[in-house]
């Protein structure tokens, strides 16, 4: 478990904050600029000296203000990407990559240098320079960097947002493998959905230094009282399983969790029993007094409605649904809401195009 109670003033900024996270997996630190993402990453760092503070990693402290203990940044087990990669100009990425693995003793290591390279795809730059490089292959050889010293735990402070669209797909594969093969937590600070919807497992949101909730990454994007739901991105996330694949029409089926239900997602092939993570976007949801078989949308889930909430678009409202356990998101307009007589408890069918799911 990663424990981080902080508290620090500045001139016309406060961070308080009391977060009990999972020791394992992808956390994300998510707010608008000026939300503490980072402020809390520097204090865990020990980058910033927050006046009270409890921070343990894994039952390992780093800092409480109360008994006086304080490691200094240089001997705490944690590697930091940040939003440049800050490489050595006149090193080889090998020699880049070397810089990090002579940080750990040989008999501490836990990752190593083929490894690394493996997992972050670089081993065809090993000879080349930074200037060299672009921008996402600087930000690999980074992470690969951080990796090499063997952390106990990995801060990413906006790891993408220097990179163009283009580069932040590049590099968002590289990072999922991360989350699935080290067994390395990882705290990762966004302003931006669909990566943390992509990558995090659990979500922390930030607003003006405190911490407005923090919780399962699936129950926390479908809560309905954050800022998270008003932004024309907002949405869940599924984690399916694969039950089939239709070759002729590149249509993967998905069963989701604990339930007897299908969503169909427009894929490239996997193997059924496969696990794979969804985002429904709360805009791509209708919804409907019944169903229809005649319809090109393929997906449609019998739901329940269970809240709702103005939007911030006055002709719009948010309704929360449950599909067999699963929470939906819906954006409507309020004449449709009127029309079908939408109320909490009330019976439903959901649509959402195949096409629309983002895996």
């Amino acid at each position: 478990m990663i424990e981080a109670r902080l508290k620090l003033a500045w001139p016309g900024f406060g961070l308080d904050v009391d977060l009990s996270l999972p020791g394992r997996g992808v956390t994300a630190l998510f707010g608008q600029s000026g939300s503490g993402k980072t402020t809390c990453l520097r204090c865990i760092a020990g980058l910033e000296r927050a006046s009270e503070a409890f921070i343990s990693i894994n039952g390992e402290v780093w800092q409480d203000s109360r008994t006086g203990i304080f490691v200094p940044p240089h001997r705490r087990a944690l590697g930091y990407v940040f939003q440049e990669a800050s490489l050595f100009a006149h090193l080889s990425v090998l020699a880049n990559l070397q810089f990090g693995l002579k940080r750990i003793a040989k008999d501490q290591r836990r990752v190593d240098l083929a490894q690394a390279t493996e997992l972050l795809g670089i081993g065809h730059l090993l000879e080349r320079h930074p200037q060299h490089l672009s921008g996402g292959e600087r930000q690999r050889v980074g992470i690969a960097r951080a990796l090499l010293t063997s952390p106990k735990l990995l801060l990413m402070d906006e790891p993408l947002a220097a990179l163009d669209s283009q580069r932040k797909s590049e590099i968002l594969p590289y990072l999922q493998r991360l989350h699935d093969e080290l067994d390395i937590p990882v705290l990762y600070v966004s302003h931006a959905q669909d990566e943390v919807a992509r990558l995090a497992d659990h979500l922390v949101v930030l607003e003006a230094g405190k911490a407005l909730a923090s919780g399962p990454i699936g129950e926390t994007l479908a809560r309905l009282d954050l800022p998270l739901a008003m932004g024309d991105d907002a949405g869940v996330i599924i984690e399916g399983q694969v039950t089939s694949y239709d070759h002729a029409y590149q249509l993967l089926c998905l069963r989701l969790p604990d339930t007897l239900l299908d969503i169909r997602v427009t894929h490239a092939p996997m193997a059924v029993g496969q696990a794979l993570r969804c985002k429904v976007q709360a805009r791509d949801v209708s919804l409907t007094l019944h169903d229809s078989e005649h319809s090109s949308i393929l997906n449609r889930l019998p739901v329940r409605v269970v809240s709702e909430m103005p939007a911030d678009n006055a002709a719009h409202v948010l309704i929360r649904l449950d599909a067999g356990g699963t929470p939906l998101l819906a954006r409507i307009t309020r004449y449709s809401r009127d029309q079908l007589g939408v109320h909490p408890g009330q019976a439903l069918w959901a649509q959402i195009k195949a096409v629309a799911v983002l895996a």
